[in-house]
Protein backbone atom coordinates (compact mmCIF):
# COMPACT_ATOMS: atom_id res chain seq x y z
CA UNK A 1 0.00 0.00 0.00
CA UNK A 2 1.05 3.34 -0.60
CA UNK A 3 0.31 6.58 1.40
CA UNK A 4 -0.78 9.11 -1.15
CA UNK A 5 -1.91 11.71 0.59
CA UNK A 6 -2.49 12.86 3.99
CA UNK A 7 -5.29 15.25 5.32
CA UNK A 8 -5.68 16.48 9.24
CA UNK A 9 -4.28 13.20 10.83
CA UNK A 10 -6.06 10.95 8.08
CA UNK A 11 -4.73 9.05 5.15
CA UNK A 12 -6.24 7.35 2.36
CA UNK A 13 -4.64 4.64 0.93
CA UNK A 14 -5.12 3.53 -3.06
CA UNK A 15 -3.82 -0.03 -4.37
CA UNK A 16 -4.01 -0.18 -8.43
CA UNK A 17 -2.96 -2.99 -10.67
CA UNK A 18 -5.29 -6.10 -11.30
CA UNK A 19 -2.53 -8.48 -9.48
CA UNK A 20 -2.85 -6.35 -6.25
CA UNK A 21 1.01 -5.06 -6.36
CA UNK A 22 1.44 -1.34 -5.60
CA UNK A 23 2.25 0.98 -8.02
CA UNK A 24 2.87 4.84 -8.19
CA UNK A 25 -0.78 5.65 -7.62
CA UNK A 26 0.50 9.32 -6.31
CA UNK A 27 1.35 10.27 -10.15
CA UNK A 28 -2.02 9.39 -11.95
CA UNK A 29 -4.35 9.77 -8.54
CA UNK A 30 -5.18 13.57 -7.03
CA UNK A 31 -6.93 13.23 -3.02
CA UNK A 32 -8.95 16.52 -1.57
CA UNK A 33 -10.98 16.97 1.28
CA UNK A 34 -15.03 17.52 -0.11
CA UNK A 35 -16.50 18.21 3.68
CA UNK A 36 -18.92 21.07 1.81
CA UNK A 37 -20.64 17.63 -0.39
CA UNK A 38 -21.57 16.10 2.72
CA UNK A 39 -24.94 16.52 2.98
CA UNK A 40 -25.02 14.75 -0.92
CA UNK A 41 -23.62 11.30 0.74
CA UNK A 42 -26.29 11.02 3.55
CA UNK A 43 -30.18 9.68 2.61
CA UNK A 44 -32.60 8.45 4.68
CA UNK A 45 -31.14 6.82 8.17
CA UNK A 46 -27.81 6.85 6.55
CA UNK A 47 -25.01 8.71 9.34
CA UNK A 48 -21.95 9.86 7.86
CA UNK A 49 -18.88 8.32 10.24
CA UNK A 50 -15.98 9.66 8.27
CA UNK A 51 -14.49 12.45 5.87
CA UNK A 52 -15.92 12.92 2.90
CA UNK A 53 -12.55 12.44 0.41
CA UNK A 54 -12.94 13.32 -3.58
CA UNK A 55 -10.54 11.10 -5.58
CA UNK A 56 -9.93 11.64 -9.11
CA UNK A 57 -7.42 11.18 -12.00
CA UNK A 58 -4.88 13.51 -12.76
CA UNK A 59 -5.37 15.31 -16.16
CA UNK A 60 -3.24 13.20 -19.17
CA UNK A 61 -2.82 10.29 -17.15
CA UNK A 62 -4.20 6.87 -16.83
CA UNK A 63 -5.10 4.58 -13.92
CA UNK A 64 -5.30 0.88 -14.09
CA UNK A 65 -8.04 -0.19 -12.44
CA UNK A 66 -9.42 -1.69 -9.78
CA UNK A 67 -8.27 0.94 -7.13
CA UNK A 68 -8.63 -0.50 -3.81
CA UNK A 69 -9.79 3.04 -1.75
CA UNK A 70 -8.70 2.69 2.26
CA UNK A 71 -10.99 5.60 3.86
CA UNK A 72 -10.41 5.88 7.49
CA UNK A 73 -13.39 6.36 10.07
CA UNK A 74 -14.98 6.30 13.85
CA UNK A 75 -18.47 4.99 13.98
CA UNK A 76 -19.14 6.56 18.17
CA UNK A 77 -22.66 4.02 17.71
CA UNK A 78 -22.44 0.71 16.23
CA UNK A 79 -24.84 -2.22 17.61
CA UNK A 80 -26.95 -4.54 16.07
CA UNK A 81 -28.89 -2.76 14.15
CA UNK A 82 -26.39 -0.87 11.39
CA UNK A 83 -23.83 -1.82 9.76
CA UNK A 84 -21.23 0.03 8.09
CA UNK A 85 -20.69 0.78 4.26
CA UNK A 86 -18.38 2.57 1.67
CA UNK A 87 -20.89 5.54 0.07
CA UNK A 88 -19.29 6.28 -3.36
CA UNK A 89 -20.66 8.80 -5.64
CA UNK A 90 -19.23 9.33 -9.27
CA UNK A 91 -18.80 12.55 -11.20
CA UNK A 92 -22.30 11.45 -13.34
CA UNK A 93 -24.14 11.78 -9.05
CA UNK A 94 -24.56 7.77 -9.76
CA UNK A 95 -24.77 6.56 -6.19
CA UNK A 96 -23.25 2.86 -5.19
CA UNK A 97 -22.80 0.83 -1.59
CA UNK A 98 -19.48 -1.23 -1.19
CA UNK A 99 -19.02 -3.76 1.60
CA UNK A 100 -15.92 -3.17 2.79
CA UNK A 101 -13.08 -5.14 4.53
CA UNK A 102 -12.03 -3.30 7.93
CA UNK A 103 -8.17 -2.64 9.00
CA UNK A 104 -6.38 -1.54 12.20
CA UNK A 105 -3.63 0.84 10.97
CA UNK A 106 -0.88 3.27 13.20
CA UNK A 107 -1.01 6.97 11.57
CA UNK A 108 1.56 9.63 13.10
CA UNK A 109 1.05 6.96 15.81
CA UNK A 110 -2.56 7.03 16.57
CA UNK A 111 -4.20 3.63 15.73
CA UNK A 112 -7.67 4.26 13.49
CA UNK A 113 -9.81 1.92 11.35
CA UNK A 114 -10.12 2.28 7.72
CA UNK A 115 -12.85 0.81 5.68
CA UNK A 116 -10.99 -0.30 2.41
CA UNK A 117 -13.28 -1.46 -0.71
CA UNK A 118 -11.94 -2.17 -4.75
CA UNK A 119 -13.57 -0.30 -7.35
CA UNK A 120 -13.86 0.73 -10.83
CA UNK A 121 -14.65 4.63 -10.76
CA UNK A 122 -13.75 7.61 -8.76
CA UNK A 123 -15.50 10.36 -6.96
CA UNK A 124 -16.71 10.85 -3.86
CA UNK A 125 -16.15 8.41 -1.13
CA UNK A 126 -17.43 8.43 2.64
CA UNK A 127 -18.27 5.71 5.45
CA UNK A 128 -21.68 5.68 6.08
CA UNK A 129 -23.85 3.86 9.05
CA UNK A 130 -26.91 2.73 7.91
CA UNK A 131 -29.29 0.37 9.12
CA UNK A 132 -28.89 -3.66 8.87
CA UNK A 133 -30.61 -4.86 5.96
CA UNK A 134 -31.13 -8.78 5.28
CA UNK A 135 -31.60 -10.21 2.11
CA UNK A 136 -32.96 -14.02 2.34
CA UNK A 137 -35.07 -16.05 0.11
CA UNK A 138 -37.75 -18.48 1.04
CA UNK A 139 -37.26 -21.83 -0.44
CA UNK A 140 -40.12 -24.44 -1.50
CA UNK A 141 -39.87 -25.74 2.04
CA UNK A 142 -40.56 -22.44 4.08
CA UNK A 143 -38.62 -20.16 6.00
CA UNK A 144 -38.12 -19.02 9.72
CA UNK A 145 -36.13 -16.48 10.27
CA UNK A 146 -34.81 -14.81 13.40
CA UNK A 147 -33.23 -11.63 12.55
CA UNK A 148 -29.46 -10.94 13.33
CA UNK A 149 -30.18 -7.25 14.60
CA UNK A 150 -32.86 -8.29 17.14
CA UNK A 151 -33.26 -12.06 17.46
CA UNK A 152 -36.96 -10.97 18.90
CA UNK A 153 -37.98 -10.59 15.76
CA UNK A 154 -39.43 -13.30 13.57
CA UNK A 155 -40.86 -14.06 10.24
CA UNK A 156 -42.20 -17.60 9.71
CA UNK A 157 -42.98 -18.35 5.82
CA UNK A 158 -44.96 -21.48 4.57
CA UNK A 159 -43.65 -22.89 1.76
CA UNK A 160 -42.98 -20.86 -1.38
CA UNK A 161 -40.16 -19.61 -3.50
CA UNK A 162 -39.17 -15.91 -3.99
CA UNK A 163 -36.04 -13.38 -2.67
CA UNK A 164 -37.12 -11.16 0.21
CA UNK A 165 -35.34 -7.98 2.32
CA UNK A 166 -36.47 -6.94 5.81
CA UNK A 167 -35.15 -3.53 7.65
CA UNK A 168 -35.49 -3.12 10.97
CA UNK A 169 -35.85 0.36 12.86
CA UNK A 170 -35.14 0.72 16.36
CA UNK A 171 -38.04 3.06 19.01
CA UNK A 172 -36.27 4.47 21.68
CA UNK A 173 -37.71 4.75 24.27
CA UNK A 174 -37.15 8.43 25.37
CA UNK A 175 -38.11 9.33 21.90
CA UNK A 176 -42.30 7.90 23.06
CA UNK A 177 -41.69 9.86 26.26
CA UNK A 178 -41.02 13.50 24.45
CA UNK A 179 -44.39 12.63 22.20
CA UNK A 180 -46.34 12.06 24.61
CA UNK A 181 -45.42 14.60 26.64
CA UNK A 182 -45.97 17.29 23.84
CA UNK A 183 -49.14 15.67 22.49
CA UNK A 184 -52.14 14.87 25.35
CA UNK A 185 -53.46 12.57 22.74
CA UNK A 186 -50.57 10.00 22.97
CA UNK A 187 -50.67 9.40 26.90
CA UNK A 188 -52.76 6.49 26.42
CA UNK A 189 -49.74 4.61 24.44
CA UNK A 190 -47.89 2.85 26.82
CA UNK A 191 -45.06 0.85 24.42
CA UNK A 192 -44.45 0.58 20.70
CA UNK A 193 -42.25 -2.01 18.69
CA UNK A 194 -39.53 -1.37 15.97
CA UNK A 195 -40.42 0.04 12.70
CA UNK A 196 -40.37 -3.46 10.25
CA UNK A 197 -39.85 -2.92 6.46
CA UNK A 198 -40.23 -5.87 4.44
CA UNK A 199 -39.63 -6.20 0.76
CA UNK A 200 -42.00 -8.55 -1.05
CA UNK A 201 -41.57 -9.14 -4.89
CA UNK A 202 -44.18 -7.05 -6.20
CA UNK A 203 -45.10 -9.19 -8.87
CA UNK A 204 -46.22 -11.62 -6.29
CA UNK A 205 -48.36 -12.04 -3.54
CA UNK A 206 -48.79 -13.66 -0.34
CA UNK A 207 -50.39 -17.39 -1.61
CA UNK A 208 -50.23 -18.26 2.46
CA UNK A 209 -50.36 -16.19 5.77
CA UNK A 210 -46.70 -15.22 7.00
CA UNK A 211 -46.77 -15.17 10.69
CA UNK A 212 -44.96 -11.96 11.99
CA UNK A 213 -43.41 -11.84 15.86
CA UNK A 214 -41.95 -8.38 17.03
CA UNK A 215 -41.64 -7.37 20.42
CA UNK A 216 -43.83 -4.68 22.24
CA UNK A 217 -43.18 -4.39 25.77
CA UNK A 218 -45.85 -4.39 28.42
CA UNK A 219 -46.90 -2.34 30.64
CA UNK A 220 -44.59 -2.43 33.47
CA UNK A 221 -46.77 -1.74 36.58
CA UNK A 222 -48.56 -4.39 35.15
CA UNK A 223 -45.50 -7.02 35.69
CA UNK A 224 -44.49 -5.94 38.91
CA UNK A 225 -48.32 -6.41 40.17
CA UNK A 226 -48.03 -10.21 38.39
CA UNK A 227 -44.96 -10.61 40.24
CA UNK A 228 -46.69 -9.88 43.54
CA UNK A 229 -49.68 -11.21 43.02
CA UNK A 230 -49.40 -14.34 39.92
CA UNK A 231 -49.68 -14.52 36.90
CA UNK A 232 -53.75 -14.16 36.96
CA UNK A 233 -53.28 -10.57 38.70
CA UNK A 234 -55.00 -8.06 36.69
CA UNK A 235 -53.94 -4.57 36.98
CA UNK A 236 -56.34 -2.21 38.52
CA UNK A 237 -56.80 2.10 38.82
CA UNK A 238 -58.77 4.48 41.23
CA UNK A 239 -61.49 6.29 38.98
CA UNK A 240 -60.69 10.35 39.77
CA UNK A 241 -63.95 11.25 41.92
CA UNK A 242 -63.96 12.53 45.37
CA UNK A 243 -60.85 12.71 47.16
CA UNK A 244 -62.84 12.49 50.36
CA UNK A 245 -63.75 8.91 50.00
CA UNK A 246 -62.18 6.38 52.26
CA UNK A 247 -62.61 3.27 50.26
CA UNK A 248 -61.50 4.42 45.96
CA UNK A 249 -63.61 2.54 43.30
CA UNK A 250 -61.37 0.25 41.35
CA UNK A 251 -61.51 -0.14 37.53
CA UNK A 252 -59.95 -2.87 35.70
CA UNK A 253 -57.66 -1.85 33.04
CA UNK A 254 -56.72 -3.82 29.92
CA UNK A 255 -54.18 -3.37 27.64
CA UNK A 256 -54.94 -2.72 23.62
CA UNK A 257 -52.65 -3.94 20.95
CA UNK A 258 -53.03 -2.14 17.31
CA UNK A 259 -51.42 -3.09 14.67
CA UNK A 260 -50.54 -0.37 12.10
CA UNK A 261 -49.30 -0.68 8.11
CA UNK A 262 -48.49 1.42 5.58
CA UNK A 263 -50.69 1.20 2.39
CA UNK A 264 -52.00 2.64 -0.36
CA UNK A 265 -48.70 5.90 0.83
CA UNK A 266 -50.07 6.45 4.40
CA UNK A 267 -50.86 4.60 7.89
CA UNK A 268 -53.38 2.27 8.24
CA UNK A 269 -54.81 0.32 11.37
CA UNK A 270 -55.10 -3.43 10.29
CA UNK A 271 -58.23 -4.22 11.58
CA UNK A 272 -58.61 -7.31 10.42
CA UNK A 273 -55.74 -8.90 12.02
CA UNK A 274 -55.28 -10.79 14.98
CA UNK A 275 -52.72 -10.03 17.45
CA UNK A 276 -51.68 -12.72 19.69
CA UNK A 277 -49.84 -11.27 23.42
CA UNK A 278 -46.88 -14.15 23.89
CA UNK A 279 -44.83 -14.30 27.36
CA UNK A 280 -41.94 -11.80 27.05
CA UNK A 281 -43.78 -8.51 25.75
CA UNK A 282 -43.71 -10.52 22.15
CA UNK A 283 -46.37 -10.30 19.95
CA UNK A 284 -47.69 -12.32 17.22
CA UNK A 285 -49.72 -11.84 14.29
CA UNK A 286 -50.28 -12.83 10.52
CA UNK A 287 -50.37 -11.37 7.33
CA UNK A 288 -52.07 -12.20 4.09
CA UNK A 289 -51.30 -9.50 1.90
CA UNK A 290 -47.88 -7.62 1.22
CA UNK A 291 -47.52 -4.71 3.99
CA UNK A 292 -44.00 -2.45 3.20
CA UNK A 293 -44.17 -1.35 6.73
CA UNK A 294 -45.26 -2.73 9.90
CA UNK A 295 -45.59 -0.91 13.36
CA UNK A 296 -47.22 -2.14 17.04
CA UNK A 297 -49.04 0.17 19.56
CA UNK A 298 -50.05 -1.13 22.87
CA UNK A 299 -52.50 1.16 24.81
CA UNK A 300 -54.27 1.07 28.06
CA UNK A 301 -57.31 3.12 26.47
CA UNK A 302 -58.47 3.59 22.90
CA UNK A 303 -57.28 6.21 21.10
CA UNK A 304 -59.00 7.42 18.48
CA UNK A 305 -57.49 5.98 14.27
CA UNK A 306 -56.31 9.38 13.09
CA UNK A 307 -54.32 10.02 16.55
CA UNK A 308 -52.55 6.69 16.16
CA UNK A 309 -51.78 6.71 12.34
CA UNK A 310 -50.74 10.76 13.31
CA UNK A 311 -48.21 8.76 16.16
CA UNK A 312 -46.66 6.56 13.39
CA UNK A 313 -45.99 9.59 10.99
CA UNK A 314 -44.31 10.97 13.99
CA UNK A 315 -42.73 8.31 14.92
CA UNK A 316 -41.14 7.54 11.27
CA UNK A 317 -40.07 11.25 10.98
CA UNK A 318 -38.33 11.66 14.47
CA UNK A 319 -36.80 7.91 14.42
CA UNK A 320 -34.10 10.19 11.61
CA UNK A 321 -33.54 13.31 13.91
CA UNK A 322 -31.79 14.01 16.69
CA UNK A 323 -32.18 16.57 19.70
CA UNK A 324 -29.28 18.90 19.49
CA UNK A 325 -28.41 22.24 21.12
CA UNK A 326 -26.68 25.16 19.98
CA UNK A 327 -23.92 26.66 21.84
CA UNK A 328 -22.04 29.92 20.94
CA UNK A 329 -18.96 30.06 23.20
CA UNK A 330 -15.90 32.85 23.54
CA UNK A 331 -11.86 32.33 23.64
CA UNK A 332 -10.93 33.67 26.80
CA UNK A 333 -7.58 34.80 25.53
CA UNK A 334 -9.25 36.19 22.25
CA UNK A 335 -12.83 37.42 22.90
CA UNK A 336 -13.07 38.06 19.10
CA UNK A 337 -12.34 33.84 17.95
CA UNK A 338 -15.63 32.24 18.81
CA UNK A 339 -17.00 28.48 18.81
CA UNK A 340 -20.31 27.49 17.80
CA UNK A 341 -21.25 23.69 18.47
CA UNK A 342 -23.71 21.97 17.28
CA UNK A 343 -23.77 19.49 20.36
CA UNK A 344 -26.12 16.48 21.06
CA UNK A 345 -28.72 16.88 24.00
CA UNK A 346 -27.89 13.37 25.37
CA UNK A 347 -24.46 14.68 25.42
CA UNK A 348 -24.46 18.47 26.54
CA UNK A 349 -23.00 18.51 30.18
CA UNK A 350 -19.88 16.17 29.00
CA UNK A 351 -19.51 18.47 26.05
CA UNK A 352 -20.13 21.74 27.72
CA UNK A 353 -17.05 20.55 30.44
CA UNK A 354 -14.45 19.72 27.36
CA UNK A 355 -15.17 23.02 25.78
CA UNK A 356 -14.38 25.19 28.84
CA UNK A 357 -10.91 23.12 29.52
CA UNK A 358 -10.64 24.00 25.48
CA UNK A 359 -10.47 27.72 26.99
CA UNK A 360 -13.87 28.31 26.18
CA UNK A 361 -16.58 29.93 28.08
CA UNK A 362 -19.41 32.60 27.62
CA UNK A 363 -22.54 34.14 28.58
CA UNK A 364 -24.52 32.30 26.13
CA UNK A 365 -26.87 30.25 26.68
CA UNK A 366 -27.36 26.56 25.00
CA UNK A 367 -30.77 26.85 23.00
CA UNK A 368 -33.59 25.00 23.13
CA UNK A 369 -34.12 21.51 21.55
CA UNK A 370 -33.66 21.75 18.00
CA UNK A 371 -34.69 18.44 16.17
CA UNK A 372 -32.00 18.37 13.54
CA UNK A 373 -31.80 15.63 10.48
CA UNK A 374 -28.49 13.88 9.11
CA UNK A 375 -27.02 16.89 6.24
CA UNK A 376 -29.48 19.34 7.32
CA UNK A 377 -27.65 22.49 7.25
CA UNK A 378 -27.56 25.78 9.77
CA UNK A 379 -26.78 28.88 8.25
CA UNK A 380 -25.15 31.27 10.77
CA UNK A 381 -25.44 35.57 10.46
CA UNK A 382 -25.32 38.35 13.02
CA UNK A 383 -27.27 41.32 13.74
CA UNK A 384 -26.74 43.83 15.98
CA UNK A 385 -22.97 45.95 16.31
CA UNK A 386 -21.35 42.31 15.80
CA UNK A 387 -20.84 41.06 12.36
CA UNK A 388 -18.59 38.41 10.86
CA UNK A 389 -14.47 39.43 10.03
CA UNK A 390 -15.59 40.85 6.65
CA UNK A 391 -19.14 42.11 6.97
CA UNK A 392 -21.61 42.53 4.52
CA UNK A 393 -23.92 40.30 5.49
CA UNK A 394 -21.28 37.27 5.58
CA UNK A 395 -22.94 34.13 6.46
CA UNK A 396 -21.27 30.57 7.58
CA UNK A 397 -22.75 27.20 7.32
CA UNK A 398 -22.78 23.92 9.12
CA UNK A 399 -23.87 20.90 7.69
CA UNK A 400 -25.06 18.52 11.13
CA UNK A 401 -24.24 14.73 11.67
CA UNK A 402 -24.83 13.46 14.56
CA UNK A 403 -21.60 10.99 14.89
CA UNK A 404 -18.79 13.86 13.51
CA UNK A 405 -18.18 16.72 15.91
CA UNK A 406 -20.01 19.56 14.27
CA UNK A 407 -17.78 23.06 15.39
CA UNK A 408 -17.56 25.90 13.65
CA UNK A 409 -15.23 28.45 14.71
CA UNK A 410 -15.85 32.58 13.75
CA UNK A 411 -13.91 35.29 13.73
CA UNK A 412 -15.78 38.47 15.47
CA UNK A 413 -15.71 42.05 14.75
CA UNK A 414 -17.89 45.36 15.52
CA UNK A 415 -19.69 47.25 13.93
CA UNK A 416 -19.67 50.54 15.14
CA UNK A 417 -16.53 50.85 17.43
CA UNK A 418 -18.70 54.24 18.70
CA UNK A 419 -21.56 51.83 19.19
CA UNK A 420 -23.49 50.78 22.49
CA UNK A 421 -21.67 54.25 24.30
CA UNK A 422 -23.81 53.19 27.15
CA UNK A 423 -22.31 49.87 27.83
CA UNK A 424 -18.82 48.41 28.62
CA UNK A 425 -19.34 46.00 25.76
CA UNK A 426 -20.32 46.11 22.38
CA UNK A 427 -24.03 43.76 22.01
CA UNK A 428 -25.17 41.61 18.97
CA UNK A 429 -26.84 38.83 18.41
CA UNK A 430 -26.31 35.47 16.37
CA UNK A 431 -28.76 34.38 13.92
CA UNK A 432 -29.46 30.52 12.82
CA UNK A 433 -31.55 29.42 10.29
CA UNK A 434 -32.25 25.98 9.42
CA UNK A 435 -32.17 24.62 5.73
CA UNK A 436 -33.17 21.23 4.57
CA UNK A 437 -31.47 18.57 2.92
CA UNK A 438 -33.97 19.21 -0.06
CA UNK A 439 -32.99 23.19 -0.35
CA UNK A 440 -29.76 22.83 -1.34
CA UNK A 441 -27.67 22.30 -4.19
CA UNK A 442 -24.36 20.86 -5.54
CA UNK A 443 -23.81 24.08 -7.76
CA UNK A 444 -19.84 23.90 -9.23
CA UNK A 445 -18.41 21.73 -6.10
CA UNK A 446 -20.08 24.27 -3.59
CA UNK A 447 -22.78 23.84 -1.18
CA UNK A 448 -25.70 26.56 -2.13
CA UNK A 449 -29.28 27.04 -0.70
CA UNK A 450 -32.11 26.68 -3.83
CA UNK A 451 -33.65 29.85 -2.37
CA UNK A 452 -33.54 32.67 0.37
CA UNK A 453 -33.71 31.44 3.93
CA UNK A 454 -37.16 33.28 5.58
CA UNK A 455 -38.08 34.34 8.95
CA UNK A 456 -39.48 30.89 9.24
CA UNK A 457 -36.53 29.46 8.87
CA UNK A 458 -35.46 30.69 12.13
CA UNK A 459 -34.93 28.82 14.99
CA UNK A 460 -32.88 30.60 17.79
CA UNK A 461 -31.44 33.63 18.57
CA UNK A 462 -27.96 33.68 21.06
CA UNK A 463 -27.08 36.95 22.18
CA UNK A 464 -22.59 37.74 21.90
CA UNK A 465 -20.71 40.50 23.24
CA UNK A 466 -17.73 41.92 22.34
CA UNK A 467 -15.33 43.73 25.07
CA UNK A 468 -14.44 47.54 24.47
CA UNK A 469 -10.35 47.90 23.30
CA UNK A 470 -8.95 50.90 24.32
CA UNK A 471 -8.45 53.32 21.69
CA UNK A 472 -6.98 56.99 21.77
CA UNK A 473 -7.82 59.52 19.36
CA UNK A 474 -5.97 62.81 18.91
CA UNK A 475 -8.20 66.08 18.14
CA UNK A 476 -7.04 67.90 15.24
CA UNK A 477 -5.37 70.81 16.33
CA UNK A 478 -2.66 72.82 14.48
CA UNK A 479 -0.68 73.20 17.57
CA UNK A 480 -1.04 70.83 19.96
CA UNK A 481 -2.72 67.47 19.69
CA UNK A 482 -4.96 66.51 22.49
CA UNK A 483 -5.34 62.76 23.43
CA UNK A 484 -9.00 61.76 24.29
CA UNK A 485 -10.22 58.04 24.76
CA UNK A 486 -13.43 57.07 23.50
CA UNK A 487 -13.82 53.61 24.63
CA UNK A 488 -12.20 53.60 28.27
CA UNK A 489 -12.61 55.74 31.29
CA UNK A 490 -10.31 58.29 32.39
CA UNK A 491 -7.49 57.42 34.91
CA UNK A 492 -8.40 57.02 38.38
CA UNK A 493 -12.20 56.10 37.58
CA UNK A 494 -12.88 52.37 38.40
CA UNK A 495 -11.23 51.02 35.23
CA UNK A 496 -11.33 47.69 33.63
CA UNK A 497 -7.95 46.92 35.39
CA UNK A 498 -8.93 47.86 38.60
CA UNK A 499 -11.76 45.69 39.07
CA UNK A 500 -9.40 42.89 37.43
CA UNK A 501 -6.87 43.43 39.84
CA UNK A 502 -9.77 43.42 42.72
CA UNK A 503 -11.24 40.52 41.46
CA UNK A 504 -8.06 38.30 42.08
CA UNK A 505 -7.95 39.72 45.65
CA UNK A 506 -11.65 38.33 46.70
CA UNK A 507 -12.18 35.33 47.71
CA UNK A 508 -15.72 33.68 47.21
CA UNK A 509 -16.58 34.34 51.16
CA UNK A 510 -15.88 37.74 49.96
CA UNK A 511 -17.47 38.36 46.92
CA UNK A 512 -20.97 37.04 49.06
CA UNK A 513 -20.22 39.80 51.67
CA UNK A 514 -20.03 42.37 48.85
CA UNK A 515 -23.11 41.23 47.45
CA UNK A 516 -24.94 42.18 50.70
CA UNK A 517 -23.35 45.65 50.92
CA UNK A 518 -23.93 46.21 47.20
CA UNK A 519 -27.95 45.63 47.59
CA UNK A 520 -27.99 44.01 44.03
CA UNK A 521 -31.80 41.85 42.91
CA UNK A 522 -30.76 38.56 43.36
CA UNK A 523 -31.43 37.41 40.01
CA UNK A 524 -28.77 39.87 38.72
CA UNK A 525 -26.73 38.37 40.77
CA UNK A 526 -27.08 34.47 39.91
CA UNK A 527 -26.74 36.10 36.32
CA UNK A 528 -23.43 37.07 36.95
CA UNK A 529 -22.52 33.71 38.41
CA UNK A 530 -24.10 32.01 35.61
CA UNK A 531 -22.12 34.51 32.92
CA UNK A 532 -18.65 33.30 34.75
CA UNK A 533 -18.12 29.65 34.86
CA UNK A 534 -14.65 30.25 34.95
CA UNK A 535 -14.13 30.27 38.47
CA UNK A 536 -14.54 33.04 41.35
CA UNK A 537 -12.15 35.48 40.28
CA UNK A 538 -14.56 35.77 36.89
CA UNK A 539 -18.01 36.00 38.95
CA UNK A 540 -16.18 38.80 41.30
CA UNK A 541 -15.10 40.70 38.11
CA UNK A 542 -19.27 40.23 36.52
CA UNK A 543 -20.45 41.49 40.22
CA UNK A 544 -17.96 44.44 40.41
CA UNK A 545 -18.81 45.29 37.10
CA UNK A 546 -22.74 44.77 37.52
CA UNK A 547 -22.28 47.01 40.19
CA UNK A 548 -20.64 49.53 38.41
CA UNK A 549 -22.66 49.98 35.59
CA UNK A 550 -25.35 50.23 38.18
CA UNK A 551 -24.17 53.89 39.65
CA UNK A 552 -25.59 56.89 38.77
CA UNK A 553 -22.92 59.60 37.30
CA UNK A 554 -20.77 61.42 39.05
CA UNK A 555 -17.44 62.13 40.13
CA UNK A 556 -14.74 58.79 40.06
CA UNK A 557 -13.72 60.03 43.68
CA UNK A 558 -16.61 59.56 44.84
CA UNK A 559 -17.57 55.91 42.95
CA UNK A 560 -14.04 54.42 44.65
CA UNK A 561 -14.69 55.53 48.04
CA UNK A 562 -18.44 54.26 48.08
CA UNK A 563 -16.38 50.76 46.99
CA UNK A 564 -13.86 51.22 49.16
CA UNK A 565 -16.74 51.66 52.14
CA UNK A 566 -18.20 48.61 51.02
CA UNK A 567 -14.92 46.38 50.90
CA UNK A 568 -14.33 47.48 54.48
CA UNK A 569 -18.11 46.61 55.52
CA UNK A 570 -17.71 43.22 53.91
CA UNK A 571 -14.23 42.34 56.30
CA UNK A 572 -11.36 43.47 53.92
CA UNK A 573 -10.01 47.07 54.69
CA UNK A 574 -6.70 45.80 54.00
CA UNK A 575 -8.21 45.74 50.07
CA UNK A 576 -9.79 49.21 50.78
CA UNK A 577 -6.59 51.31 51.94
CA UNK A 578 -4.79 49.98 49.04
CA UNK A 579 -7.70 50.34 46.95
CA UNK A 580 -7.62 54.17 47.96
CA UNK A 581 -3.75 54.41 47.15
CA UNK A 582 -4.03 53.16 43.90
CA UNK A 583 -6.82 56.53 43.78
CA UNK A 584 -4.08 58.56 45.09
CA UNK A 585 -1.27 57.42 43.17
CA UNK A 586 -2.97 57.85 39.70
CA UNK A 587 -3.54 61.91 40.51
CA UNK A 588 -7.32 61.63 41.31
CA UNK A 589 -8.14 64.05 44.24
CA UNK A 590 -7.80 62.79 47.45
CA UNK A 591 -10.44 60.85 49.82
CA UNK A 592 -11.12 61.38 53.33
CA UNK A 593 -9.70 58.07 54.80
CA UNK A 594 -12.36 58.58 57.82
CA UNK A 595 -15.29 58.56 54.81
Amino acid sequence: HTNVHTLFRESILLLTGETGEPCRASLTLTCDLADALSFAVVTGSEELVSRVLRVRVRDGTCCPFPVAVAVPFRARYRGNYRDVAVKVVDEQGRTSYVRPSYTEEMCRGHKGSFAEVRVYTLGLFAVVSCLRRENYTVPRRGLSLRLSADPRVCLHYLPGCFTSSVVLQPVDGSLLASLKSRRDGYHAVLSTSPLLHITHPSSQNLRRPLTVTLPCPPNPEKRRGAGQGGEQAQLTRPICGDASRSTPTLQKVSELLVLLGWKDDKWNILDKVTLRNLQNGLVSFELSENIERLFVVRLFSPVSPSRLTALAEEVEERVRCTAVNIVLQQAQADPHTALVAVLPSRDLPRAMSELRAQGYCGPAEPSLEIAMSEGEQLLVSFSGNITLTGGGGVCERITFHSQRKNHLRLHLTEVDPFGNYSSPHYKGTALFYKVAVGRVEWREGQATPSCCVSLKDLVCKLSVTLPKVHKILYTPDISVHKPMTTTCPRPGCLSDSALLWLSEELSEEDVSQLVLCFRLHRGSVQLARHQAPGGPASWAYHVLALWRRALPAGPHSAKTASLARCLAKSGRPDLARELLLRQTATGESPVDSDK
